[in-house]
């Protein structure tokens, strides 16, 4: 586990999904020497696909612990992860919401 964030303040989920996933699909130009996502989006795949299951292990753990900053920490870092995967098989923060979006009716 990292350090935890302090101070956090509630923000617009969806306008903060929108501009990491803008940064995240920026990245794949960046030094993978000098960014970790580039590291995983030029790197391989099970290296990605592993990070989301780890970070999924982490939210079960954090949330049977019942420690509400841990879980919003490790639900983050599974957030993250999540939408790097994305990116590198091409789906869309837009694609994601538009599944989200049919499954709700």
């Amino acid at each position: 586990m990292g350090e935890r964030t302090a101070n956090v303040e509630p923000g617009d989920i969806g306008q903060t999904m929108r501009a990491l996933a803008e940064v995240i699909h920026q990245r794949w130009d960046a030094d993978p020497e000098a960014s970790y996502t580039a590291r995983l989006l030029t790197g391989p795949e099970d290296k990605r696909l592993k990070k989301v299951g780890e970070e999924a292990v982490e939210v079960i753990m954090a949330a049977k612990d019942g420690d509400h900053d841990h879980v919003r920490y490790e639900a983050a870092d599974l957030v993250y992860h999540l939408l790097v995967v994305c990116e590198a098989q091409g789906v869309s923060v837009e694609e994601l919401a538009g599944e989200l979006n049919a499954r709700m009716h």
